[in-house]
């Protein structure tokens, strides 16, 4: 198992090589628009069809390929990422739409071989299993850490006529915000522990379920 987390880990922090994908020629776009925006931290500027999505702009367009596609309709969460701060299905927000914006990836979380907290606390958690939703898992998560500290309430949050500054993350606020992100290998209680750690700073308890 410690193996199996320190190689996890290094593949979560590895800086990540772009190979330069070249520009396609105007013509070969029936719709084209140049779109400049930022993508962890770094200015892109590409030559898209009007009509392409975030998701296919940042994998076949700029080479980021952590964010998944599932079902390609808004419904898995896999495609999430991060958009001014807000997390967005990104394979239902067009690539014209994120001109000047700024949006961070799987990708750009962690700092050189620095995790990012929530990356971090889904190693210790094991919140994966076979991986494929774990970037759009962590990318929601780390963007609903925002929404609490802003106290954002949800569909669960109890006296939001109190207008609370930060919201405390229950395991019942966690399921709500994390609906939209399906795991279908059944991570949720370890996802839900993950994020209540690197939210609280506390040490949360493994909640390994076993079938009687």
């Amino acid at each position: 198992l410690a193996s199996h987390l320190v190689g996890a880990e290094q593949l979560f922090a590895r800086s990540v090589h772009l190979e330069e994908i070249p520009d396609l020629v105007p013509h070969a776009i029936e719709n084209g628009v140049q779109v400049s925006f930022k993508v962890n931290s770094t200015t892109k500027s590409v030559l898209v069809d009007s009509r392409m999505t975030l998701l296919d702009t940042l994998r076949e367009r700029i080479g980021l390929t952590g964010s998944k596609k599932g079902c390609d309709h808004g419904q898995c969460g896999a495609c999430t990422v991060i958009v001014d701060g807000n997390r967005v299905l990104s394979c239902l927000t067009l690539a014209a739409t994120c001109e000047g914006k700024s949006v961070i990836t799987i990708e750009g979380l962690a700092k050189g071989n620095e995790l990012n907290p929530m990356q971090s606390a889904f190693l210790k958690h094991d919140g994966f299993q076979c991986g494929f939703c774990t970037p759009g898992q962590i990318c929601s998560a780390v963007a609903l850490m925002k929404e609490a500290k802003e106290g954002q309430a949800s569909f669960v949050t109890a006296g939001i006529r109190d207008n609370p500054q930060q919201l405390l993350l229950s395991e019942e606020e966690i399921a709500e915000r994390m609906s939209g992100n399906i795991c279908r290998c059944g991570a949720y209680p370890n996802i839900v522990a993950a994020i209540q750690e690197a939210q609280s700073g506390k040490n949360i308890e493994q909640n390994w379920l076993y079938a009687d």
